[in-house]
C-alpha cells in the first residue's frame, strides 16, 4: 500500500464477519490480560477503544485518528517510534497486528517500555503465516520464538 489514504480505505473495507470475530471472540479474550489504563498502539478504526473503557488509542495514520475522534474515541496521532505520553503512563499496552508492518521495531519497543508502568503488561498479537501473506503492507513475519526472543532482549518478561 502506498499511503495513509490507501490503508484507511483498506481497513474500512473489513468484513462484517471480521468485525464480529473481533468484538465477540478476540476482544473478550484480550481484555482478560489487560489491566487499568490501556494504550492501543495502531488503533486503526478504534474498535478496541470502543470495546474497552479506559483505553486510549494512537496511530500513525492521521485519517484513522480523525475517524476515531469523530466517533468521540480517545485517539491521538503518533510519529513513527514516538509514543506521545509521559513515562510510566499505562498499566497495559496492546500491540495487535502492528509489528508485522514495521521493518525495525526496536525503537518502538523501547518507547513502549518507557510508557509502561513498572509492573505493566505488553500484549502483542501478530498474524500467522497465512494472515501475513494476505496483506501487501506486511513487512516482517514473526514466529512465536523469534517474537519472544525479540521482546526479552528489551527487558520484557514472557508469560504464557
Amino acid at each position: 500500500m502506498t499511503g495513509h489514504k490507501d490503508y484507511f480505505n483498506h481497513l474500512s473495507k473489513r468484513s462484517r464477519l471480521g468485525l464480529f470475530y473481533r468484538i465477540n471472540l478476540l476482544y473478550p479474550k484480550l481484555v482478560k490480560y489487560l489491566d487499568g489504563r490501556v494504550l492501543d498502539i495502531g488503533c486503526g478504526l478504534g474498535d478496541f477503544i470502543e470495546f474497552r473503557p479506559q483505553t486510549v488509542g494512537i496511530d500513525i495514520n492521521p485519517l484513522l485518528v480523525e475517524f476515531c475522534k469523530k466517533k468521540n474515541l480517545d485517539a491521538y496521532q503518533m510519529e513513527y517510534d514516538k509514543i506521545p505520553f509521559e513515562d510510566n503512563t499505562f498499566d497495559s499496552i496492546l500491540l495487535d497486528n502492528v509489528l508485522e508492518h514495521i521493518n525495525n521495531p526496536n525503537m518502538l519497543l523501547i518507547e513502549i517500555y518507557r510508557s509502561l508502568m513498572s509492573k505493566g503488561k505488553l500484549l502483542i498479537g501478530v498474524p500467522g503465516k497465512e494472515g501475513y501473506k494476505r496483506d501487501s503492507d506486511h513487512k516482517k513475519f514473526y514466529d512465536k520464538n523469534f517474537l519472544i526472543n525479540l521482546v526479552q532482549g528489551f527487558g520484557y518478561k514472557y508469560k504464557t
